[in-house]
């Protein structure tokens, strides 16, 4: 997989993948990019990004085009963010999902994830109401 960086083209496939949701802007992610901590894997068909710091790493999203999905890219571009996390110090990973995205909680229940808390009203969606976010961790 590749990393180049396109701010704009990785924000169209975040909004293409995460319509019931509000979608990062090209300028969110190139900030996020500019931080040492923050990684990204993929491509602008499936992309990962992610954060280190002090030995623990946070999924802050993972996104594949919507004509992507169901081949098994998503799970691909997981288990390459893991590998990426460990070999930059993470020893566990944690991260966010809507408790509405049951797909994305089936790949990371399936990768090893299991729930550890819940935040409720956490995120809110393009139709106005507000959902749950289940944190979910694993080891690495």
């Amino acid at each position: 997989m590749t990393t180049e960086v396109y701010p704009d083209a990785l924000a169209q496939t975040h909004a293409r993948a995460f319509t019931d949701q509000r979608p990062w802007s090209a300028v969110e992610i190139a900030d996020l990019l500019s931080s040492r901590h923050v990684f990204l894997i993929g491509d602008t068909t499936s992309f990962a990004l992610g954060r280190v710091i002090a030995g623990e790493a946070e999924l802050l999203t993972l996104a594949t085009d919507p004509d992507a999905q169901g081949g098994g890219l998503g799970r691909a571009t997981l288990a390459t963010y893991h590998a990426t996390a460990q070999a930059r110090g993470a020893a566990t990973a944690f991260l966010e999902v809507a408790e509405t995205n049951i797909a994305a909680i089936r790949l990371y229940e399936t990768a090893g994830y299991t729930r550890a808390a819940l935040r409720p009203d956490y995120y809110r969606m393009q139709k106005g109401q507000r959902v749950a976010a289940i944190i979910m961790n694993r080891i690495l």
